[in-house]
């Protein structure tokens, strides 16, 4: 049983710093239960109160430190200051202060908040919420499942049923057993992120945010989910939630039960942070963005650029949608793209990129003056880039 208790802290250690997702907890009668069980304090106060417990807790606190050491974190001041000052704003100054807030380079969707109260966000995210009342949704969402102690009782439930399971797999029926437990375990999790849902979106309305937003969150996964299908020939997966071991509610109804808890809880119509979060993002979409293009997910790619340029498009997304059009290269895309990149360039763009991408572009095109001018410009206007000497080889010139 110690080994189980060791493994199982392992696990969902990992499971609460880095797959927050998963990180969910009970039906609302059978969570009122599991709080009877839990001492009275307050959600930064809490500590652990027995010896499975405070495992969890070294393990968790191992994971933390081993992220805070990784490469893979943003420590820029001005970013790491405007998410805290979102989810300050949500929670309140003294709950906010013992919070350690971790951004981390990766282009996925997600963010959590392990039990200890280090929450981990993902540039993914950033990179796909369009204003700072949807990123308040989700950081919301995550502090919910921090503030009801849901970690702790997934752990609980996860430990006993597991235990139960292994006992009985030695009987001759542990199959069917086994299965049976997971299905009513997680069952009881998908319950929980429904209650993360509600207690992130109160949180949303007690700060001035527009409610609204919360559902439209999980439309735009959804529209992005058809455009990655549409490309690929597949069928979109948007409503596949991956059967008894699935750990959220299927978005399709995500979307009608936020919308539903909005009405009701519409917080202040139109406050959706979209100046301020453009404002703290603008340096970072397109760093987010080529991250998001080296994922090979050229429907999804293309959709979060005509999502990011509702208001317009800025000479760097010009450029981006170049690059998505260069590398993908089908049909008339390097046409596209050489008309994109000057696009860019004739709206003021200073992005020497702009420029590498047109040169290539031409080169692709069999205009190869006009290539290796383009390519000569980029390296007077960028004489420091990484690839210099590759560039300097297709223009011609010796650096």
């Amino acid at each position: 049983m110690a080994l189980l208790a060791r493994s199982l802290r392992i696990v969902l250690a990992a499971l609460l710093a880095i797959q927050p997702e998963l990180v969910e907890t009970a039906r609302a009668q059978e969570a009122a239960a599991q709080a009877a069980s839990l001492p009275v304090a307050d959600e930064e106060a809490y500590k652990p109160v027995d010896k499975d417990e405070r495992g969890l807790w070294m393990d968790t606190e191992e994971g933390e430190r081993q992220l805070k050491a990784s490469q893979q974190v943003i420590r820029d001041p001005a970013l790491n200051a405007y998410v805290r000052k979102v989810l300050c704003n949500l929670v309140g100054p003294g709950k906010c202060a013992s919070i350690r807030l971790y951004i981390v380079r990766t282009p996925d969707f997600n963010a959590s908040m392990a039990v200890n109260g280090a929450m981990v966000v993902y540039s993914g995210l950033l990179l796909r919420t369009q204003n700072e009342a949807q990123l308040a949704a989700v950081l919301g969402h995550e502090y919910t499942h921090f503030a009801g102690h849901h970690g702790l009782r997934m752990f609980r439930q996860v430990k006993e049923k597991s235990a139960a399971a292994a006992w009985l797999a030695f009987t001759g029926i542990g199959l069917i057993a086994s299965f049976s437990m997971a299905a009513s375990l997680f069952s009881y999790s998908r319950d929980m992120e429904r209650e993360a849902d509600s207690g992130g979106l109160a949180l949303m309305a007690a700060a001035g945010y527009d409610t609204r937003e919360a559902s439209k969150v999980w439309e735009q996964l959804r529209a992005e989910m058809d455009a990655t299908a549409a490309v690929r020939n597949t069928k979109s997966r948007k409503d596949k939630n991956g059967g008894i071991f699935a750990t959220h509610p299927p978005t399709a109804e995500r979307v009608a039960n936020l919308a539903q808890m909005a009405t009701a809880n519409p917080g202040v119509a139109g406050a959706t942070g979209l100046d301020s979060y453009s404002a703290a993002m603008g340096h970072w979409w397109p760093v987010f963005f080529d991250d998001q293009l080296k994922r090979n997910d050229l429907g999804a790619s293309d959709y979060l650029l005509a999502a990011l340029a509702q208001q317009g498009w800025s000479p760097w997304l010009l450029y981006a949608r170049g690059e998505l059009y260069r590398r993908r290269a089908l049909g008339n895309d390097i046409a596209d793209a050489e008309k994109f990149y000057s696009q860019g360039i004739e709206a003021g763009g200073e992005l020497p990129e702009l420029w590498r991408g047109r040169g290539l572009a031409r080169l692709k095109l069999e205009r190869p003056e006009d290539g290796k001018t383009d390519l000569n410009e980029y390296l007077r206007r960028s004489p420091d880039a990484v690839d210099k000497a590759m560039i300097a080889m297709m223009a011609g010139e010796t650096r």
